[in-house]
């Protein structure tokens, strides 16, 4: 007879025990923790680094093709001022990175610090020896052999400040009292310490954050409508009481340029160059570095005048692409704005694309002939550490808040507690 065999029994699956899954081999541990830190970002995040960086690297090069006859001059070799500026950008973008990690309570948290701290050493500047006068306007700290502006310290404080100040005061703000005396009170009193130093078109700039960041968190126009006129009034004021601003003013006006013979005056001697370069220029430029206004025709050719550079060496298909970089900032900037959930990133956010898109529009409006001559910088592009710094830090605060979307999404808002 043939012996039947019973098949064999299987045996259900051992289940793995918890400690088991991070032993050594398994690299499900691993996987999860790498994940964490290099997790996808959201494409708003990788548009707004992308465009920074392009246009810090764009800058540098300019920096070394407008700057490098100065420098030259100055004893500094050819590259002594793109090789500063070059220092100043490897300090700024991985402090940018760094920023970007930074939670939202912490931005909270050191508000109030970081707005006291540099109205301090704006204190510093127009109430002591240690300030430095540059052009007219006493902007400048030295401290240690070190020169920088306090006032690039104070728009980052007013960012922060501003974008926690009025979520605290969310739904409060349609009275006037919740309005005016913290967000005039005190950051009008930071903006007025750097208006005592006469530097006006920073004032400006400051001004614009200030609004644009009451704007953002949707106070009503009409209780804005009195700031901004006393404001107006009290920057006519400030512009017609020196006389270097009237020069500038009147040159802006045409005044004094518009003579066919004769010795160009000194108010319209930037301005004019500067015109000229972009006429230069073409459509297609002279060729990056073959630029004939940087050899000492156009003062401050790497700082406030370099669209003036671009201009004429990269003609208008290279100052359109330049336009269409600040363009596509702004696009991310408002993007991250609309998909916060958080009223401090919103309010910051918006006080940051005031700061960075209005003084470009500012800048580009110098060299174009559409304001008379405020002297800020170019941001991101322009040469100038401290401006360079400030505005890479105000970037990576942001790009904190593009990371931090999805968690504030999901976990109650911190401004309830």
């Amino acid at each position: 007879m043939r012996r039947v065999t019973s098949p064999p029994r299987l045996r259900p699956p051992r289940p793995v025990a918890p400690a088991e899954a991070g032993e050594p081999g398994d690299g499900s541990s691993a996987r999860i923790h790498l994940g964490r830190v290099f997790k996808a970002e959201s494409a708003s995040y990788f548009l707004l680094l992308g465009t920074t960086l392009f246009l810090v690297v764009f800058g540098l090069v300019m920096v070394l093709s407008s700057s490098s006859v100065d420098s030259y001059l100055e004893n500094t070799g050819f590259f002594g001022t793109v090789l500063r500026q070059g220092g100043f950008a490897l300090i700024g973008v991985p402090l940018l990175l760094v920023v970007s990690r930074l939670p939202l309570k912490f931005w909270r948290r050191i508000a109030w610090p970081m707005l006291v701290v540099s109205c301090l050493m704006q204190c510093l500047v127009v109430f002591t020896p240690l300030g430095i006068t540059v052009a007219g306007n006493t902007n400048w700290l030295s401290l240690g052999g070190i020169q920088f502006q306090p006032s690039e310290a104070i728009k980052l404080a007013l960012v922060i400040w501003l974008g926690m100040i009025l979520s605290q005061k969310k739904d409060r703000l349609d009275d006037w009292r919740h309005v005016y005396i913290p967000v005039f009170g005190v950051g009008g009193g930071a903006v007025l310490l750097v208006l005592i130093g006469g530097d006006l078109g920073t004032v400006m700039i400051m001004a614009g954050i200030l609004f644009g960041a009451l704007f953002f968190a949707g106070v009503r126009l009409r209780l804005l409508a009195i700031p901004l006129v006393i404001a107006a009034v009290l920057a006519l004021l400030v512009a017609i009481s020196s006389s270097n601003r009237m020069t500038r003013i009147l040159s802006f006006l045409g005044t004094g340029c518009d003579a066919a013979d004769g010795t160009i005056s000194a108010a319209c001697w930037q301005p004019l160059h500067g015109t000229w370069a972009l006429a230069n220029g073409g459509i297609f430029g002279v060729g990056l570095g073959n630029s004939k206004a940087k050899w000492s025709w156009l003062p401050a050719a790497d700082n406030d005048y370099i669209f003036a550079i671009i201009g004429e060496e990269l003609g208008l298909i290279g100052a359109v692409v330049v336009l269409c970089m600040f363009i596509l900032l702004a696009f991310a900037f408002i993007r991250i704005m609309r998909t916060s959930p958080s009223v401090q990133a919103k309010v910051s956010t918006a006080a940051v694309l005031v700061w960075v898109i209005g003084q470009a529009l500012v800048n580009i409006g110098v060299v174009l002939g559409v304001f008379p001559v405020l002297g800020v910088p170019l941001p991101l592009v322009s040469a100038g550490g401290t401006a360079l710094l400030s505005t890479l830090v105000a970037i990576g605060i942001v790009l904190s808040f593009a990371r931090g979307d999805h968690e504030d999404a999901a976990a109650p808002s911190d401004e309830d507690e």
